[in-house]
């Protein structure tokens, strides 16, 4: 499946723009699985768990209904890979938490406001408001010394 079907997948085109299709918190556990197999060569449900402080039992639900859904693969024991789509959707969740997080910062937000904040944002904010911010803070950084 080439980029242009797999975005139609797993967006859907409204005012002339992608909108991304799936829930607040199964982009959350898509990102914490891209985190996670940031820094361990694989991503087991219980270290979701230990990640997000959520339980067990929640967890496996989660795990179950992102697998279904093409999100993510889990393996005979139990290690979990994101799909092509759920690759996707986790990094652009990442870029837009990294991105509103710095910049939060930037405007003067402590980190912990900062990052909760981005957090938040991350999930409702359009593509074209996002590039917009993404423009500025990198010809705002061209401008201000480090």
């Amino acid at each position: 499946m080439d980029v242009v079907s797999s975005a139609k997948a797993i967006y859907s085109f409204v005012s002339g723009e992608f909108i991304l299709k799936i829930h607040e918190s199964a982009e959350n556990y898509l990102e914490t699985i891209l985190i996670i197999s940031e820094r361990k060569p694989q991503v087991r449900s219980i270290d979701i768990v230990n990640e997000l402080e959520f339980s067990k039992p929640s967890v496996s639900v989660a795990m179950k209904n992102l697998r279904e859904n093409g999100y993510i693969q889990m393996d005979k024991d139990g290690y979990i890979t994101l799909t092509h789509s759920g690759r996707a959707i986790a990094e652009t969740m990442y870029e837009r938490h990294k991105l509103l997080s710095q910049w939060l910062m930037r405007l003067g937000v402590d980190e912990q406001t900062a990052v909760e904040d981005a957090c938040r944002m991350e999930h409702i904010i359009s593509a074209k408001s996002f590039e917009a911010i993404k423009r500025h803070a990198k010809n705002s950084q061209r401008k201000e010394p480090l």
